[in-house]
């Protein structure tokens, strides 16, 4: 990969002038801007970092890289920049080399790393809504990003089956529920009982109280109440799973907080014999150390002009442990069965001080365990509907992710029926099918996952602009072309002689490349919008190619080229769109 390669003769540079330097974030990008070049150095923060003037720096490692094999002279712009500018000859040796089976302008990871992705994670006996959308489907894209760049990935839905509200749930099944009903209970039934008994509870401090006792005895391991619990989460996996095939969504484990509940004392007793945890006012919390500066401390908040404790609560005064304790004991499972390199929580932006405290009560309590993990909380913001407001029902209800979905596929159906008439019906139902599920998932990813987005069904479905249904498109014209060239006796065998003439092949070229590392820089930063992006730019550069450079009309050896440059960018698109979740069509 050039990028890869540039990438290596710069460090090689850096290291003769600087032995032992930390290169780890000395890295290739692409120029923003084709005028400057293919691909980017900022040697700035690594100057700073070593006490060296930058331009004068940059110069002594320009003086010392030796790339024309691949580029034309390096040029040392602003501050600190190297930009590089591929030879056409090299791009086309490249792309010849993915055409013949190559790679597809990535490698995996020499040092592939274990991790754990912790994503969707509904809560039992609820139907999974909009809300758990972004979890869902930003979670599947990272573990699928991690996993083709050659990493092993863990994926778990840590469900939330276990906490007090089943003590209400448990009452209602008992209370309201005949033994008839009891036999062909649904998770609808689930969710109304739990909204009466709610209420019921709210009025009446006899049922709250009548509620407790059903949870105590649950916590107990009384034989009739677990065998409802578990009733319970069979129902819910089940609902769960359902939306889970649609969305094309796997898990490698599935262990939820019940799944904990019986290291959560080791957990509190732990840290309160190391002095991490200490009882206040019958509870038992996490304060500050006063290790980090107070507006770094996840333990301290500001009030009134002051800083003051923000403790973390890991034992309630009544006994019961909480949300804390349990991610704390998940943790530590997670460190002792798979010793991975790296955990990513995807959860909503308001988890964030939760997040931050649990890691740094983490990192007090097993710091050689912290210190070779990464912990990463990726959060993001909320679905608004075209009102500005949270995305819900007309009525006020929130929407079913599984009715969501319904609605998704009606809607492509209706533009597959307008476009395709004549298709049998079973190939226009799975055409939507693929159109409707892969605009809901690309909506939600494209945009940067920490800003809040409306949620448009007009864009989504847009044969315009930056949509699933855009690339999809993209991708099957791309097909058509190889249909309409079989016709003719055309084909693409092997790896032809890649020729890059035009400017439209040049540019077509270049984009395809950063492939690999588009795919590595949204890996690093948890951003599958940066990949939604590329793959939006490469059919625009696609379209100005075809219409610029003819395909089957060209001459024998130039046909050839460009029928490479059609397969290869045939191929980036299905890679791409599969990360993201997202099946491909030959034909819509």
């Amino acid at each position: 990969m050039l990028y890869l390669t540039l990438e290596k003769q710069l460090h090689a540079a850096v290291e003769a002038i600087a032995p032992g330097a930390d290169l780890s974030d000395l890295q290739v990008r692409p120029c923003a801007e084709a005028k400057f070049g293919d691909y980017q150095c900022n040697l700035m923060t690594l100057a700073r970092r070593l006490q060296r003037p930058p331009r004068p720096f940059a110069e002594e490692v320009k003086g010392r890289l030796d790339v024309g094999r691949w580029c034309e002279a390096v040029e040392l712009a602003g501050a600190g920049f190297l930009n590089f500018r591929l030879h056409p000859e090299a791009m086309a040796a490249e792309l010849q080399q993915a055409a013949g089976g190559g790679g597809l302008f990535f490698r995996p990871a020499e040092k592939p790393k274990t991790v754990v992705v912790d994503f969707s994670s509904p809560n039992v006996a609820k139907p999974m809504h909009v809300g758990h959308i972004r979890s869902t489907i930003l979670g599947d894209s990272l573990a699928r990003i991690l996993r083709v760049l050659g990493h092993r990935v863990i994926t778990d839905n840590h469900l939330g089956d276990w906490g007090t509200q089943f003590g209400k749930l448990l009452l209602g099944w008992k209370q309201k529920l005949t033994p008839e009903q009891r036999q062909r209970v649904t998770i609808d039934d689930l969710e109304r009982l739990y909204k009466e008994v709610n209420a019921a509870c709210e009025a009446d401090a006899a049922q709250l109280e009548a509620a407790r006792q059903e949870l105590v005895k649950l916590q107990q391991g009384d034989p009739e109440n677990l065998g409802i619990w578990q009733r319970m989460i069979e129902l819910s996996r089940a609902e769960f799973d359902a939306v889970y095939q649609r969305l094309g969504v796997r898990f490698d484990y599935t262990l939820g907080e019940s799944f904990y509940n019986p290291f959560l004392k080791q957990v509190v007793q732990e840290l309160l014999e190391r002095g991490i945890a200490r009882e206040s006012d019958g509870a038992v919390c996490v304060f500050s150390d006063g290790t980090l500066p107070p507006k770094e401390d996840p333990f301290l908040i500001q009030r009134e002009g002051g800083w003051v404790p923000n403790p973390c609560l890991i034992l309630k005064s009544d006994g019961a442990a909480n949300y804390a304790t349990t991610d704390l004991a998940t943790l530590d499972y997670r460190w002792r069965t798979w010793r991975p390199d790296e955990i990513v929580y995807v959860t909503d932006g308001r988890q964030q001080l939760h997040f931050r405290q649990v890691f740094a009560v983490f990192r007090r309590w097993q710091p050689e365990a912290a210190a070779h993990m990464r912990l990463a909380h990726v959060w993001f913001g909320s679905i608004l509907g075209e009102d500005g407001r949270p995305f819900k029902t007309r009525s006020g209800d929130t929407i079913r992710l599984s009715e969501l979905l319904d609605e998704a596929e009606e809607r492509a159906l209706a533009v597959v029926n307008q476009k395709n008439p004549d298709l049998p019906q079973d190939e226009r139902r799975r055409i939507a099918r693929v159109v409707g599920v892969g605009a809901v998932k690309y909506a939600d990813l494209l945009p940067n996952r920490q800003s809040d987005y409306v949620f448009s069904w007009d864009k989504m479905l847009s044969l315009q602009g930056n949509s699933a249904v855009y690339l999809l498109y993209a991708y099957a014209r791309i097909r058509s072309i190889f249909r309409k060239g079989a016709e003719q006796g055309v084909t693409v065998e092997g790896a032809g002689s890649v020729r890059l003439e035009t400017a439209e092949e040049r540019a077509l070229a270049r984009h395809l490349l950063n492939f690999g590392l588009v795919l590595r820089i949204a890996a690093e930063e948890y951003r599958p919008n940066y990949l939604c992006n590329y793959l939006y730019d490469l059919a625009g550069l696609f379209a100005r190619f075809f219409e610029q450079c003819p395909v089957l009309k060209s001459e024998p050896a130039v046909r050839a080229s460009r029928l490479t440059l059609c397969d290869l960018t045939a191929r980036v698109l299905r890679q791409g769109l599969e990360v993201l979740g997202i099946e491909t069509l030959e034909q819509i």
